[in-house]
């Protein structure tokens, strides 16, 4: 029983401590990089296990230090938790063995592989806190980690998109800190499954409801949803792309990930007011993002806009507020990360032939490297919702849960702006892919040079997107873990009891 208990800290403890020995073998940027590549690798097992005995229904949980709910540290692991720190361990280890020959030497020998890994930890921290202050502190050690790896290198775009970032992230984090201090004044508790428990039996139901607002603007800030959605563009163009992938796919999913755990266990006193207000900004979220995504002739800029529409499509199945929706939401988030870690991955293969990031500069791919235009469309077509792939099945689910419901025009909305996602990925397709290359450009940001090994590169892409073809074939058990998650979390009185030991 200790053993599996002992199994939700794991995953989280390999990149801490494979960050503190890359401080320790500080001169050698390379063990640095092959280590963290071992650790990450090491975390996915662990993570692996962690969903093996979660996926059984059991919610895992650690009181630290003997210490009994709500009065000590909980870490909690259920199939959601479960998956998000799996999918982080995936991510995290594609991204390193993506980063040794893409991350300059400068950067490596700054700090890149602690940084990053301690970025990890963070991130698989945030989705194992069983309360509500330490979910804060895991926000802390992410914002203080992906700060610093924005503005390594020093360039003036850096600093600027680091200070939009971080302004609006100091903002969330204070406004979180608010609905931290009005939660705790109405129910004496930040635990979890004690808030969630204590909450109903708070007599001025208002009240929750406002703070529910402070979570609300707090976690959408880190999920970019409109109109807290800024600064992700302003930033995410300017760090290497290895980081940009990194923050794509991992980052603004634990934004979503405390929104639906919040809103699906503490903050369900009030749905027709909260959920209404989710909805509409999920309506917005998808259609602003993708006209700005529309108008960008940025690699980078164009995928950072989709990055902001597409959650609006997570924070839609939260707002129907139904098992098949909410499951939605969750196969949205797998997909999502996959497949825009994998074209940001592109993005940076692209600039190492072409030596730009600008599509008006580069042109020719497909002629010269047909391997890379595959290794583009299918994530594109699949971020646009096409058969076979994963984004087909994320759509259908959300569109069946909103038919459903009722929910005609949200419908139409999230059709529309797939719609959309196409001409975006089309217009890509067309000036990076199928038009003949410059004879020449006079882009200030152009790139020479040879960073490292291109199959190394190319690799992880090719395995990015060998999953996303394979969540879109095997759908069915995909389906069935993310079904299984979703009634989990709608069963909050299986949360509770367990946390709290009350069975």
């Amino acid at each position: 029983m200790i053993m599996k208990e002992l199994s939700i800290l794991y995953p989280v403890f390999v990149p801490f401590a494979t960050a503190i020995v890359c401080l320790i073998a500080w001169r050698n940027p390379r063990f640095q990089g092959w280590l963290t590549i071992a650790g990450m690798g090491t975390m996915l097992f662990f993570a692996f296990s962690l969903f093996q005995e979660a996926s059984t229904g059991e919610i895992i949980v650690l009181q630290s230090g003997g210490w009994i709910a709500p009065y000590g540290i909980t870490l909690a692991a259920d199939i959601f938790s479960s998956v998000m720190v799996m999918l982080t361990a995936f991510i995290g280890f594609i991204v390193a063995f993506y980063s040794v020959p893409y991350i300059d030497p400068g950067r490596k020998s700054f700090g890149f592989w602690p940084l990053y890994n301690f970025l990890i930890f963070g991130v698989s921290g945030a989705f194992i806190a069983g309360d509500i202050f330490n979910l804060y502190v895991w926000f802390e050690i992410m914002l203080i980690s992906s700060f610093v790896l924005l503005v390594l290198g020093g360039k003036k775009s850096q600093l600027e998109g680091a200070v939009k970032y971080v302004t609006l992230n100091f903002l969330s984090s204070a406004i979180f800190l608010a609905g931290i201090g009005i939660l705790y004044s109405l129910t004496g508790t930040l635990n979890f499954a004690d808030v969630a428990l204590r909450v109903q039996q708070v007599e001025e139901k208002g009240l929750v409801t406002l703070a529910s607002m402070f979570f609300l603007v707090s976690f959408g800030i880190k999920a970019a949803i409109f109109p807290l959605f800024f600064w992700l563009p302003a930033s995410y163009h300017t760090p290497p792309v290895a980081v940009a992938a990194v923050f794509a796919g991992l980052l603004t999913k634990v934004g979503v990930y405390s929104l639906i755990r919040a809103f699906t266990l503490i903050f369900i006193l009030d749905i027709n007011y909260t959920h209404s207000v989710i909805m509409f900004i999920s309506a917005f979220t998808m259609t602003v993002g993708v006209i700005g995504a529309a108008v960008q002739y940025d690699f980078r800029r164009v995928l950072s806009f989709h990055s902001v529409s597409q959650i609006g499509y997570m924070v839609m199945g939260l707002a129907i507020f139904t098992p098949l929706a909410i499951a939605g939401a969750l196969f949205y988030m797998i997909h999502h990360s996959i497949v825009k870690t994998s074209l940001f991955l592109v993005s940076g293969v692209v600039r190492h032939l072409r030596g730009s990031f600008k599509l008006k500069y580069i042109g020719g791919i497909y002629r010269d490297f047909p391997w890379l235009a595959f290794l583009f469309l299918i994530p594109a077509l699949s971020l646009a919702g096409l058969p076979p792939f994963s984004g087909f099945w994320a759509k259908f689910i959300l569109v069946k849960a909103g038919i459903e419901a009722d929910l005609i025009w949200l419908v139409l909305i999230s059709l529309a702006v797939g719609l959309l996602t196409l001409f975006s990925m089309t217009k890509i397709w067309n000036e990076v892919f199928w038009t003949n290359e410059p004879e020449k450009h006079n882009d200030p940001e152009s790139f020479s040079g040879s960073p490292g090994p291109l199959w190394m590169m190319i690799l992880p892409v090719a395995i990015m997107v060998a999953a996303t073809v394979l969540m879109g074939i095997f759908i069915a058990p995909f389906f069935e873990v993310v079904m299984n998650a979703a009634e989990q979390l709608m069963n909050r009185d299986l949360y509770i009891q367990t946390i709290l030991n009350m069975r």
